[in-house]
């Protein structure tokens, strides 16, 4: 595991000392190749965005719901507002993935 962490930071830290030799300088690129790559580049990023977004609610999810099982199974008799408050919390993490969705839409 600590070979592999060593290996994925030293590929992000190659990338990242990369990154300024191939950028291209403001004589070389026109103005409209420019809007054209960034309005590309824009959809992808918003797609990768909200596919983080839409993930990492999943498993927010995924994490309240384990744990209210968990609750009801050890304490039965407050299972009624275990499960309330489970409710409570899927609809504030629906929410923000919404949100995003809202964020992605307006940006593009």
């Amino acid at each position: 595991m600590r070979k592999l962490r060593f290996l994925f930071f030293s590929v992000v830290g190659l990338l990242m000392a990369v990154a300024p030799a191939l950028a291209q300088g403001a004589a070389d690129a026109g103005v409209a190749d420019n809007a054209s790559s960034v309005d590309k580049y824009k959809a992808i990023a918003a797609g990768f965005g909200f596919a983080l977004a839409a993930g990492l609610g999943a498993l927010g999810q995924s994490r309240i719901a384990a744990s209210a099982v968990e609750g009801a199974a050890r304490n039965p008799g407050a299972a009624g507002r275990i499960q309330t408050m489970m409710i409570l919390g899927l609809a504030l993490i629906e929410s923000l993935v919404l949100f995003a969705l809202l964020i992605v839409f307006v940006k593009l």
